[in-house]
């Protein structure tokens, strides 16, 4: 009787054999996910909440606040970048982990690009940095709903006197604004050499 053939066998790959690719592939995938949030609206949460959310304001500010003329016709995403640099200024100025180190002339630039932004969307200003930033988040998730009346309530009160009209409008209308694109690079510049990843570098 003839023998019956051999069937090769495969061998079953070892765990540890392809263990790191599989496992690099979801993670790289993540981190995609997350910085594409990031570049959206840094100030939220940066890197899912694993990052320091000044620094990740920062590090994006040439991103976001280089040129705001790259929000014409999209006041969702200005309403955002506005947002980070009331964000930004608020906390370099007031957190007792960043202003005792901060460069002095940082502080100064963004003082300056914040009362140019306000300037631009009719923001009065004196208005709490707070307010303003959580107002215009507001709007900015009601624009993204597609919700008109949601984005004029937002932006309606003291901080904004002349009215959700005419800063939804400046919102969709931004030119450059030079001493706010001035301030994005400083921001980023000093936390990329801060000694200690965090902290800007006092000069």
């Amino acid at each position: 009787m003839p023998a019956k053939p051999i069937r090769p066998t495969t061998a079953a790959t070892p765990p540890t054999a392809l263990g790191p690719l599989a496992l690099a592939v979801p993670l790289l995938a993540a981190l995609a996910l997350l910085l594409a949030g990031c570049s959206a609206d840094p100030v939220g949460n940066y890197l899912g909440g694993a990052g320091d959310n000044v620094r990740g304001a920062a590090l994006y500010a040439p991103q976001t606040l280089g040129d705001t003329s790259q929000y014409q016709g999209r006041p969702a995403e200005a309403a955002l970048a506005a947002a980070q640099l009331e964000f930004l200024t608020s906390e370099v100025r007031d957190n007792p982990r960043i202003a005792p180190s901060v460069n002095p002339s940082l502080l100064s630039k963004l003082l300056v690009a914040q009362a140019e932004m306000r300037q631009a969307l009719a923001i009065a200003p004196q208005a709490d940095a707070t307010l303003v930033l959580t107002q215009l988040r507001r709007a900015a998730a009601a624009l993204q709903a597609g919700s008109q009346a949601g984005a004029e309530a937002a932006l309606s009160g003291p901080a904004f006197p002349s009215g959700p009209l005419v800063t939804l409008a400046r919102l969709g209308s931004l030119p450059r604004l030079p001493r706010t694109a001035e301030a994005a690079g400083a921001a980023a510049q000093d936390f990329i050499s801060a000694p200690d990843g965090g902290r800007p570098r006092r000069r």
